[in-house]
């Protein structure tokens, strides 16, 4: 049986990654930052991105490594330091201790943060690479394409195996409390939070669609080397508030359906940290595309409504 280590087996993305391979037969490790128990039957070791003790144990025996682990900072108020040390300088400890190990593939989680064009609008694909002196980049955006840049270099450099995927905004079913991630933006939703809809607008992907595509990209021989966006449908805010309103009935009697001027959302944006951070999207209608990734590797994304869906009925909706 062949063993994977699952970095931050905690998270939200994780999670669905350790059940996926579960189901597929493999023995699955994964890492946690502080000792405490995962919701499944796998091997917990304790690790942090920000240190080098525990790594030469995680990759130990086994034959691949889904580097998922990494600091969010959605709140748009954690720093640089907080944010690009443990993303790239993590991503390096997890390289260096899997090529000594040997394993035959390392993938990495990005983001679509690591692949923006500075045209707002249109579609952006694998080839695009964001510009790190772009002065919109939050610093965690920035930590996104500064960690997967140094994850190439060090593959190149050391001849290992490495196939990055590169996410969009991850929606779907919570299979436990806890590290939401991006769920957030459907939670608020549900709560009446904010209580209007400004012009903000994301590529979704289902964190079901994104576990599979982790594992096609860890065995599939076309996979190697290259990187492979995460992504289905294109939904504004409103968008996905009309949804849940139309759908949920009196369980989404919360939901805002108000729209809000462009120029009141940039006012406000001064004194609110979280808008702040998200501004620079602000009336953004840019689209990732996944055809390459199911092209190569047959991902299939489901439509946006059933994630969006089945986000908020996870959350108790």
């Amino acid at each position: 049986m062949e063993r994977v280590l699952v970095t931050g087996g905690t998270g939200f993305v994780a999670g669905w990654c350790i059940a996926g391979l579960l189901e597929r037969g493999y023995a699955v490790r994964t890492t946690v930052r502080r000792p405490q128990e995962v919701d499944a039957p796998v091997e917990v070791v304790q690790a942090d991105l920000t240190r080098d003790d525990g790594w030469d144990a995680a990759v130990d025996g086994c034959a691949y490594v889904l580097h998922v682990a990494s600091p969010l900072g959605l709140d748009g108020r954690s720093g640089e330091d907080a944010l690009i040390t443990p993303a790239r300088d993590g991503a390096l400890r997890v390289l260096r201790a899997a090529s000594k190990a040997g394993v035959r593939r390392v993938v990495l989680t990005s983001s679509t943060a690591a692949t923006t064009p500075p045209d707002p609008h249109g579609v952006a694909d694998e080839t695009v690479w964001t510009d790190p002196a772009d002065p919109n980049l939050t610093p965690y955006r920035r930590s996104k394409l500064l960690a997967e840049r140094a994850a190439w270099d060090f593959a190149a450099d050391n001849g290992l195996e490495l196939t990055t995927v590169l996410p969009a905004a991850v929606f779907g079913p919570l299979r436990s409390p806890g590290n939401a991630g991006s769920v957030e933006v459907i939670a608020r939703l549900l709560a009446g939070r904010p209580p209007v809809l400004p012009r903000f607008g994301f590529t979704i992907v289902d964190v079901r669609d994104l576990a599979d595509l982790h594992l096609r990209a860890m065995t599939d021989p076309a996979a190697a080397g290259e990187r492979f966006i995460g992504a289905g449908e294109f939904r504004w805010l409103a968008e996905i508030a009309g949804t849940l309103s139309e759908h949920l009935g009196d369980r989404a009697r919360k939901v805002p359906r108000r729209p809000v001027p462009d120029g009141l959302v940039r006012g406000l944006a001064r004194v609110v940290p979280q808008l702040r951070a998200l501004t620079p999207l602000l009336g953004r209608d840019l689209t990732f595309t996944s055809a390459k990734a199911q092209r190569v590797l047959g991902f299939t994304p489901r439509p946006a409504a059933e994630t969006i869906l089945d986000c908020a009925r996870s959350l108790g909706a």
